[in-house]
C-alpha cells in the first residue's frame, strides 16, 4: 500500500494538472463505505498536501476536489444504507467486519445529526456513519449539510496537515 501511495504522490509531483480529479477520487473512496474498508487513502491525501508548498500546486482547487469527493462517498453511503436497510449489514466487505455496522448504528443513536461530522475524522466510523444515516432515515436535508460542511473542513484538515508538516520538515532541513 506504501508503493502505492508513493507512486500516486510522485505521479501527482510530476502531473500537477491531475492533483485536483485524483485527490476527489481518492477522497471519494476514502468516504465510501465500501471502499475505505479495503483501501485507505487519507495517508495518500496527507502526502498530497505535502506537495502544495513543496511544488506550488495550488491548495484552493484541491481542497474543493477533495471536499466534494468526500461528500459525494457519504452521499453515495447514505442512499446505500437508505435503499438497503439491514440487508447492507450482509453485503461484502461489511460481512467481513460486522462489528463495524453496529459501532455505527450507536454512534448515530447517540449523536445524531453531529455524528455525520464527528464521524467523518475517525477511520471506522467514517466507513459506517453515512450506512446507519441512511439506514435510519435520518433527514436527507440534514444529512447533506452536515455531510458537505465536515468534508470540507475533513479535506482541508488532512492537506493542511501534509502541508504544514512538510514546511516544518523544510524547514528542520535547514536548521540542522
Amino acid at each position: 500500500m506504501e508503493d502505492y501511495a508513493g507512486a500516486l504522490v510522485e505521479f501527482v509531483r510530476h502531473h500537477q494538472a491531475w492533483a485536483a480529479p485524483i485527490v476527489m477520487l481518492l477522497a471519494f473512496g476514502e468516504s465510501l463505505a465500501f471502499i475505505s474498508l479495503l483501501i485507505p487513502a487519507w495517508g495518500a491525501l496527507v502526502a498530497i498536501g505535502a506537495l502544495i508548498g513543496v511544488t506550488g500546486i495550488s491548495f484552493w482547487p484541491i481542497w474543493i476536489a477533495g471536499g466534494i469527493g468526500a461528500a459525494l462517498g457519504d452521499w453515495v453511503s447514505y442512499w446505500f444504507g437508505y435503499r438497503y436497510k439491514e440487508h447492507v449489514a450482509q453485503m461484502w466487505p461489511l460481512s467481513r467486519y460486522p462489528e463495524i455496522l453496529p459501532r455505527g448504528e450507536a454512534f448515530v443513536n447517540k449523536w445524531g445529526v453531529p455524528s455525520i461530522f464527528i464521524g467523518r475524522f475517525f477511520g471506522p466510523l467514517r466507513a459506517s456513519v453515512p450506512l446507519a444515516a441512511g439506514i435510519f432515515e435520518m433527514s436527507y436535508w440534514q444529512f447533506q449539510v452536515a455531510n458537505f460542511v465536515s468534508a470540507l473542513v475533513w479535506s482541508a484538515a488532512l492537506l493542511l496537515f501534509g502541508d504544514v508538516m512538510a514546511q516544518l520538515a523544510e524547514w528542520l532541513l535547514r536548521v540542522v
